[in-house]
């Protein structure tokens, strides 16, 4: 079984696992008091629990545990009594305690846990307590993290609690559809987490399976709560088909008399909505207020008018709503690249009209500061990036003079850029993307024609290697990982803008056509996020556009979402997970349009 110790940040991530002696403890000096108490030297009190003795020494105990040091002070203090009795713990617990007490270390399995916590807060040893949480903290999964909560809650374990519950509605759909104890839980418990609004969900129609599967594990005795567990749903924000043939019919529903008003509540609700696509949501009705997400699309820069600009806009995914952010940076930028790494954004490169960049620009959102990175060591507009380990990639890309195959990383930890292994093809104005631990880039220009050449590196070997070239040329192309396979969408041909996309399996070393976009676009951003591809502005061959669609792979088609607030092309996007202050980007008034709304 795996047994360690875990420190975890104030920010909820664990470290590595490691033995950890507190440093105020001198390890020689923890030694020679162990030993001590084992030979039996200069003890002052003996600690007896299920008949066993362990003599001990009171400062000791006192030091680690202010319960020990009450009962050493206010019963043994007046007294010459040297034996103390222990109940409500076993002898190999008191133990492993006293152990403790002494070194400040032991090891925390995943047998032991359960009764040393209880332990550690019996008698208020708190370093041990943190430890305990700890390990629970890193060994919370789908299947376990309701006991794990319910297990912190019984123990005030407030912050493993905490973290226990944004764990729950951070992956909700996985927890209901894999945890046996999410079937256990109370109908309290069941409307507590599906009515939160931080709760992650990509529609409603998953809230509603939810209910569905905890009433059936007993629908016997817990259909009756359909009624309150429906108002536990957005019903508002379900599409009218889904309504009408998934929740208004079903039999748990149809056969219970106190949903008769929900329902025409929310038909009501419904039908004004598909009658006037224009009319404003009711945000104080409970039926549409919009979930919190617990990821932010950013979108940088770009160029918009006839020139670059700075604007930054975020994407509220559950609002579907764009908003305009005023961290902005000090100039504009477009054709650059941007990423996401550890909740901090990387603005790489560039082009502001008259200056070609190889700087790069770092934007926390959680303090909303920028800063500057190290330099590239090549200027690089049309450049392509990509993150992979930690580590950011730039290749290619045009430097005032020539269209370049050299690429270089980014350590984060030594703020440097290196060049790595170069390309086989010149490409600027092409796209990259990770996926199974290499980097792929396709498409491009060369300085005389669009490319359908694609190759992918492996960082293992240090070695670019070609794969079958696209079907179509693909300048100002976007690239993702998308399902296991490589997304192409879009681009310039050398003729036309196009609207088309294509696909590359690995395994098969084959590209296959997908549905077309609605609009044709080149130099446009391209992300992942709720399990689609959002294909975001870019130029049309006319001009540059605003429109937003986005790609559901599981249905094969496109969806329009909200247009963004400025019309842009070669901007750069990347999303941020668990934002510690996601309200400053969300869309304030939570009104809400039907989020995959297909075009008629």
């Amino acid at each position: 079984m795996d047994s360690y110790h875990m420190e975890v940040d104030a920010d909820g991530s664990g470290s590595q696992p490691r033995i950890t002696i507190e440093e105020k403890f001198s390890v020689q000096a923890c030694n020679v008091l162990a030993e001590l108490r084992k030979s039996g030297e200069l003890c002052d009190a003996v600690i007896k629990v299920d008949g066993q003795a362990f003599p001990i020494h009171r400062a000791i105990l006192s030091a680690c545990s202010p319960y020990f040091r009450a009962l050493f002070t206010n019963q043994m203090s007046d007294t010459n009594r040297r034996e103390v009795t222990i109940t409500g713990v076993s002898a190999d617990i008191m133990k492993v305690l006293i152990e403790y007490a002494y070194t400040r270390e032991l090891i925390i399995t995943r047998e032991n846990v359960e009764l040393l916590l209880p332990a550690a807060d019996q008698f208020h040893v708190m370093g041990l307590l943190k430890q305990c949480c700890d390990f629970l903290y890193n060994e919370i999964t789908p299947e376990n993290v309701i006991g794990i909560r319910a297990f912190a809650r019984a123990y005030f374990c407030h912050q493993l609690e905490r973290s226990a519950t944004k764990y729950i509605l951070q992956n909700v759909s996985d927890v209901y559809t894999t945890s046996n104890e999410f079937l256990q839980l109370e109908v309290e418990e069941v409307c507590e987490i599906l009515g939160s609004d931080d709760l992650n969900v990509r529609n409603e129609e998953l809230v509603f399976e939810a209910v569905l599967r905890w009433i059936d594990y007993d629908p016997d005795r817990r259909k009756g709560h359909i009624a309150r567990l429906l108002r536990t749903i957005r019903l508002g924000l379900l599409t009218t088909q889904y309504f009408v043939e998934k929740v208004k019919v079903h039999p748990y529903v149809r056969e219970t008399d106190t949903c008769k008003s929900i329902i025409i509540e929310t038909l009501k609700f419904l039908y004004d909505l598909d009658m006037d696509d224009e009319k404003e949501v009711d945000l104080n009705n409970p039926l549409a207020k919009p979930r919190v997400p617990h990821e932010i699309l950013f979108v940088i820069g770009g160029w918009s008018g006839g020139s670059p600009t700075n604007m930054v806009e975020t994407y509220d995914t559950r609002a579907d709503r764009w908003i305009v952010c005023s961290c902005v940076d000090a100039g504009p930028r477009a054709y650059h690249g941007t990423v996401a790494v550890d909740q901090v954004i990387y603005v790489v490169g560039g082009f502001d009209g008259m200056e070609y960049f190889n700087s790069v620009r770092v934007f926390n959102p959680a303090t909303k500061q920028w800063s500057e990175a190290a330099p590239m060591n090549s200027k690089r507009c049309y450049v392509s990036v990509a993150v992979l380990d930690g580590i950011i990639y730039a290749m290619g890309g045009f430097d005032g003079h020539v269209r370049q195959n050299t690429a270089e990383r980014y350590m984060r930890n030594t703020n440097q850029w290196s060049f790595f292994q170069p390309m086989n093809h010149q490409r600027s104005d092409a796209s990259a993307t990770t996926l199974d631990g290499k980097i792929y880039i396709c498409g491009g220009f060369n300085g005389q024609e669009c490319l359908n050449s694609c190759e992918y590196y492996d960082t293992l070997i240090n070695q670019w290697t070609m794969i079958t070239p696209m079907r179509n040329r693909r300048s100002g192309v976007g690239c993702i990982s998308y399902h296991g396979c490589i997304y192409a969408l879009g681009g310039f041909n050398g003729i036309t803008r196009m609207n088309t996309g294509e696909k590359f399996n690995p395994q098969s070393n084959t590209w296959h056509s997908i549905p077309e976009m609605y609009n044709p676009r080149s130099n446009f951003a391209i992300e992942f996020m709720d399990d689609m591809i959002f294909a975001i502005g870019g130029f049309n061959g006319v001009t540059t556009i605003f429109n937003v669609e986005c790609y559901d792979g599981t249905s094969e088609e496109w969806y329009d979402a909200t247009d963004m607030n400025l019309y842009r092309s070669a901007l750069s996007a990347c999303v941020v997970r668990g934002l510690p202050n996601v309200q400053d980007f969300i869309h304030k008034e939570r009104e809400k349009d039907d989020p995959k709304r297909k075009r008629n």
